[in-house]
């Protein structure tokens, strides 16, 4: 099965010019046991506010871990991200942080949502965490869940709903606070082949309605059809296309 690309207003030369992402020279590698594995080898790209971009590669090519670091949650050993042209990891942990909270929505291929909350209360926790009265909070989960087709399950716990119906709620607690950047890692990688489209049909609905520029992580060649853009990770390095 063969997901159709969505539409998407053109790309304009200002948006070239002044991307939104700039990753420059991004290296990370790990030591353990003495002995040095590199993950990433001088990775550089950019893209633009509102693009969905596919990071495509087998099982350990380095795909989460790029995510991670385009998300602040790890530091490279060598390069840097510009996020609007403002260098992440010249941040202080706790303005990553902030920025994190403010700008950034996940989605994981394990749900993560809290088990001993309801779903209204997993969709309220991140805006409550940012000061949102409760109210509000309670207001924009229930409008939230209308928008995943999931009206009525406030009152649910997770362990209550399909697989399907968990990553419906995840895409919506990543979406709720309007986030310009939502990382994807391996959204669908739990889910049957026709749940899984109806996933990430939502997804890439949602993301491109409200101009967010979505970035996902996974091994999947049937997502390509969707996407605007595929990197390859191939031996640590970044390459661009189809095949």
């Amino acid at each position: 099965m063969t997901w159709s690309k969505g539409q998407r207003e053109p790309s304009t030369a200002e948006a070239d010019r002044h991307p939104q992402l700039v990753l420059r020279g991004l290296s990370k590698a790990y030591q353990s046991r003495g002995r040095t594995s590199r993950v990433l080898d001088d990775v550089s790209a950019r893209i633009r506010r509102g693009e969905f971009v596919v990071l495509l590669g087998r099982s350990g090519s380095g795909k989460s871990t790029l995510l991670n670091l385009i998300g602040g949650l790890d530091t490279p050993s060598r390069g840097t991200v510009l996020v609007d042209g403002r260098d992440l990891f010249a941040m202080s942990e706790h303005e990553r942080s902030l920025w994190r909270r403010r700008a950034v929505g996940v989605v994981f291929q394990a749900y993560n949502l809290i088990p001993t909350l309801t779903v209204a209360e997993n969709l309220r926790l991140p805006l409550e965490l940012r000061g949102e009265r409760r109210s509000a909070a309670a207001a924009a989960a229930e409008a939230q869940l209308a928008e995943v087709g999931l009206s009525g399950f406030g009152n649910a716990f997770p362990d209550e709903l399909s697989g399907g119906e968990q990553q419906r709620v995840a895409v919506a607690r990543a979406l709720i606070h309007r986030p310009a950047l939502v990382l994807a890692d391996e959204p669908t990688g739990s889910l049957d082949l026709d749940t899984a489209q109806r996933v990430l049909d939502l997804l890439d609905t949602l993301c491109r309605r409200r101009g967010m520029t979505l970035i996902m992580a996974t091994h999947a060649r049937e997502v390509m059809g969707l996407a605007d853009r595929v990197l390859h990770i191939r031996g640590g390095r970044l390459v661009e296309g189809t095949a």
